[in-house]
C-alpha cells in the first residue's frame, strides 16, 4: 500500500533512525519498567534464591499495570498526534488562497 499523498515518503537511512529510536525507547521503557517493579516489590534483604510467592505475585501485577499504562498512554499520544495533524491541514487548507 502506498502512503498518502501528504505523508512525504522516507529514505531507507530515515526508515532505519526511527527503528533505531523504536528500539532504543523500548529498551528504555524496560529498563524502567524493571528497576520500578523490583524495587517496589523485591526486598533488599533478601534471604532466599528464589522470588517469594508474594514477591512473583507483586512483580507479575506491577508488570500488567505498568504495561497497561504504557499502552493506553501510546493511544492516548497517537490521537492527540492525529488530532493535532487533522487541525494542522484544516488551517493550511483555509490560509491556502485558491488559485
Amino acid at each position: 500500500s502506498t502512503p498518502p499523498s501528504h505523508l512525504p515518503v522516507m529514505t531507507a537511512a530515515q526508515m532505519q533512525v526511527v527503528a533505531d529510536l523504536e528500539v532504543e525507547m523500548m529498551s528504555d521503557m524496560y529498563r524502567r519498567m524493571t528497576n520500578t517493579c523490583q524495587d517496589k516489590c523485591v526486598s533488599k534483604s533478601f534471604k532466599e534464591a528464589e522470588l517469594t510467592k508474594g514477591e512473583a505475585v507483586c512483580l507479575d501485577r506491577c508488570v500488567a499495570k505498568y504495561l497497561d499504562v504504557h499502552e493506553k498512554l501510546g493511544k492516548r499520544l497517537t490521537n492527540m498526534s492525529q488530532t493535532d495533524e487533522s487541525a494542522l491541514q484544516k488551517i493550511a487548507s483555509e490560509t491556502t488562497p485558491a488559485s
